[in-house]
């Protein structure tokens, strides 16, 4: 009588585990760190920008935004540079819809770095300069909703 085998099970690749709000960087705008939060009831991610303007004189449609990287400081300001990918409406947790620019940049999150989509909207009255949504986390991290900052500053 013949033995059968099972079927040999493939591992999921092991996925960071992060709190509900961390520090994440993205190194092509020039920004070191700035306080997160993650949301994974947002599909979206979005990034504090003011002053936004089309730049239209380039082969290619970009953005002009400055920023606040620091909450409810007006010091640093930093002015980014990015190529537009999409216009999108986007409805707010309030309800509220907004058309914005949609970026591709590179996100680091602890020793781990990725491209993500942000929309660029005002965010100076929110608590937090950028919200991950579940887009930007998904296939990289696990959250634990009752954590913060394990990745360190």
């Amino acid at each position: 009588m013949k033995t059968r085998r099972k079927p040999v099970k493939k591992r999921k690749p092991v996925k960071t585990c992060i709190g509900w709000r961390e520090w994440i960087g993205f190194p092509e705008l020039g920004i070191e760190r700035i306080k997160a939060k993650i949301d994974t009831g947002a599909r979206t991610s979005a990034i504090h920008a003011y002053r936004v303007r089309k730049i239209d004189d380039a082969d290619e449609p970009r953005v002009e935004f400055f920023l606040h990287p620091v909450q409810r400081r007006r010091e640093p300001e930093i002015q980014c540079v990015a190529r537009i990918i999409d216009e999108r409406t986007i409805k707010s947790s309030n309800g509220k819809q907004e058309t914005r620019y949609v970026i591709i940049t590179p996100m680091r999150l602890g020793e781990a770095v990725w491209p993500i989509e942000l929309t660029l909207t005002d965010r100076d009255q929110m608590g937090f300069r950028v919200l991950a949504g579940r887009a930007a986390i998904r296939g990289h991290c696990v959250v634990d909703p009752a954590l913060s900052f394990l990745l360190g500053r």
